[in-house]
């Protein structure tokens, strides 16, 4: 191959880059990720990108100086003064108390939308879906990312699931509003609400509510087992898919597969102030410093960056540019087939074959046109009244090894004259009163306590007096949570058998 114009070892922005344009940060990242960036910003450059790139060291280097969280303090500066990331993949180190970069950054600046556009290339890119071309939305922020666990007996750890109403709501209100701006027609929520009723319930209940009041655009629910099954089997069945955060991690990465290749996909991390741009897939230690990468993902992660800073003449030219590219079989190692590809580049060639294709558009796939979209898409939240919040009880955890019986009994005898014992649970399911010896049990029990007489309140006091009296017959206690009623309405699970 002819030596590149494209320099893909470089760390700085191309000199190109316009020192009146607008500020973003730039993070070249581990691995592949210097590579990619640089034929990435030569690219959106050439396709008259207006930027001024500031550089933030992240990742590795910052890790191994002891800084658990793998962004240097003083980058946050730039992140709030800039408001744009354009990130490139980072190698989070296993164990040692590493934190992901991505879950830092995306919770610190209220990243809560993340966007995946998941479309197929065919017949350029290789995949069993021709026809489709999903858009994935996924919570950014709640769920089981925010990585609040505990150890808590011999046998148990946990970790909690937490699912807000503002959270939802404005997640899938954006959902609904980037439907509309770019011309989709349905819009899918996947969740287990048959089973995690109540947070779940709230992530599908919220969804309803919002999608009322899109009456232009088709909604619908899937319990997410059986959406996943469809969404990989049928994906043309589905426009838009809005997910809690785990679901969504999982299936976009599985809906960008199906697409093609992961490494097709850019990501897009939209907050209220702040906005992330970067590939879906990771550094690629393996492929690093060989001109091999495919910036692809990064490229149209930048593609949104464009669009989301008011660039979108630019971003339109280098995406059109980039399809035909494409079109024209000019393709990396990863997506290369020789049955429809005719040539195989490395980074810095593939970027310069896009280069020289500014200004063109794709005779076969879709041409896109983002010139209309001048401002960010904003959402706002619902005000609500308060619920009448009411305390009628408390679930104690204990770490007990020992006969269901002797503990429902101990506890009985000390539930005290204002309580009760309703009931003892061992993960999820009742074991007291009323167990059957087949149910399997671990050292960590639920126990729950509600009035002594039903419909008498409960107050603090009498927990901590409960608490008091375990611990003086010591029984361990690790963990309690209050049972409330709002509106009259239980805020709690029943236990299963209960």
């Amino acid at each position: 191959m002819a030596p590149s114009s494209v320099d893909v070892k470089a760390g700085s922005a191309p000199a190109s880059q316009s020192e009146g344009g607008t500020p973003i940060t730039v993070a070249y990242g581990d691995g592949i990720g210097p590579e990619i960036m640089n034929a990435t910003l030569a690219i959106i450059t050439a396709g008259g990108a207006s930027l001024a790139p500031e550089t933030i060291r992240i990742g590795e280097s910052v890790y191994s100086e002891g800084v658990t969280a793998g962004i240097e303090p003083s980058a946050w500066e730039s992140l709030r003064r800039t408001k744009v990331f354009l990130k490139a993949p980072i190698t989070t180190p296993q164990g040692g108390g590493f934190k992901s970069l991505n879950v830092t950054v995306r919770k610190t600046l209220g990243l809560f939308a993340n966007v995946r556009p998941c479309p197929s290339y065919a017949p350029y890119v290789a995949t069993k879906h021709p026809g489709m071309d999903v858009v994935i939305i996924r919570e950014n922020e709640e769920d089981l990312y925010a990585g609040i666990e505990h150890r808590q007996t011999e046998d148990v750890t946990q970790c909690l699931k937490l699912i807000t109403r503002p959270g939802s709501e404005r997640l899938i209100r954006y959902g609904f509003e980037y439907a509309r701006r770019y011309g989709r027609s349905k819009v899918t929520c996947f969740t287990k609400d048959n089973i995690m009723k109540m947070t779940d319930g709230l992530f599908h209940q919220v969804f309803d509510e919002v999608a009322a009041e899109y009456p232009d655009l088709e909604s619908e629910h899937w319990i997410v087992d059986i959406g996943a099954a469809k969404l990989a089997d049928t994906p043309e069945a589905f426009d838009l898919v809005i997910l809690p955060n785990l679901y969504g991690d999982i299936l976009s990465d599985v809906t960008a597969q199906i697409a093609g290749s992961v490494g097709l996909a850019g990501s897009a991390n939209i907050g209220p102030d702040v906005a992330m741009f970067e590939a879906i897939h990771g550094s690629a230690p393996r492929r690093a410093g060989q001109n091999l990468a495919n910036p692809s993902g990064l490229l149209l992660g930048a593609v949104q960056m464009l669009v989301h800073i008011g660039q979108g003449e630019a971003a339109t030219r280098v995406h059109n540019a980039w399809l035909r590219t494409i079109e024209d079989g000019i393709h990396t190692y990863d997506v290369f087939d020789p049955s429809v590809s005719k040539t195989k580049v490395g980074t810095a060639e593939f970027a310069e074959a896009v280069i020289s294709r500014l200004g063109e558009t794709p005779s076969t796939l879709k041409a896109v046109e983002y010139s209309s979209y001048a401002e960010p898409i904003a959402v706002k939240v619902s005000e609500r009244t308060p619920a009448h919040k009411e305390l009628v009880g408390m679930d104690v955890f204990l770490d007990w090894r020992g006969p269901t019986d002797e503990l429902g009994r101990l506890l009985e005898q000390n539930a005290g004259p204002d309580l009760a014992l309703v009931m003892i649970s061992n993960r999820g399911q009742k074991v007291y009163p009323g167990g059957l010896p087949e149910t399997f049990c671990v050292d960590h029990w639920r126990c729950r306590f509600q009035a002594a007489k039903p419909g008498d309140p409960v107050n603090h006091r009498q927990i901590i007096d409960l608490l008091s009296r375990l611990a003086d017959r010591g029984l361990e206690f690790i963990k309690t949570e209050g049972l409330f009623t709002f509106d009259g309405q239980p805020g709690f699970s029943l236990g299963q058998g209960q």
